[in-house]
């Protein structure tokens, strides 16, 4: 079993995965703007604003709009993750945009999701962890996410990931896997179902799957 969880669902920090439960609404005075967390907004403002022209000149055919080209909210979160340059940014920004049209990610639907989930590869977990993350729980016998997407379209999205009991010779497949996943291997921990029990979940919360 490997358990994904997001950034907290709290602003500025990192997120587990989220749900269209209730209980993963963004509170009511959580805004993402341009301007949260910003140290110096009058400068982060005008990265955002040189991101979007040179997109507008060098890439005029992505598309805009919420999660396009002229995304202020979108071009902050990748300058944050390539630390204000504007150049990586640029980059890695044209990459998500195009794979989200190619993949159709606007497209996708409530039945999509709920097909998905009946293969019994992986489903959203009804409650957050202790820690108010989003949690995402994957059987890995059956699926091995692909750690790329979370680093290249979804970054600073993913908080921890969790692989329970997994057996000992899953360990040599580990270190060969390992330099592969960037800075998201420093995320992996290996541990113990009472472990989840004790420290990730409170008795309510619990996963039905960690359960007695």
């Amino acid at each position: 079993m490997m358990i994904h969880t997001c950034v907290a669902l709290r602003p500025c920090r990192p997120p587990l995965i989220s749900s269209s439960k209730s209980t993963l609404q963004r509170p009511p005075n959580c805004k993402f703007s341009v301007r949260n967390c910003i140290r110096d907004p009058n400068n982060s403002q005008k990265l955002v604003l040189e991101v979007k022209e040179k997109l507008e000149k060098e890439h005029y055919d992505l598309p805009v709009g919420e999660n396009g080209r002229d995304d202020e909210d979108m071009i902050l979160w990748y300058l944050k993750d390539r630390r204000f340059s504007v150049e990586e940014a640029i980059a890695k920004l044209t990459k998500a945009i195009r794979w989200r049209q190619e993949f159709g990610v606007a497209d996708l639907s409530e039945d999509t999701v709920k097909s998905i989930a009946k293969t019994g590869k992986a489903y959203v977990h009804d409650f957050l962890d202790v820690n108010d993350r989003p949690v995402l729980l994957v059987v890995a016998s059956k699926h091995l996410p692909d750690f790329d997407v979370f680093y290249y379209y979804y970054p600073k999205r993913l908080g921890e990931v969790l692989f329970v009991e997994a057996p000992f010779v899953f360990q040599p497949i580990w270190q060969l896997t390992k330099p592969l996943l960037k800075s998201y291997a420093s995320m992996v921990k290996f541990c113990s179902a009472e472990t989840v029990r004790k420290e990730y979940f409170t008795e309510e919360t619990l996963p039905i799957s960690f359960r007695d």
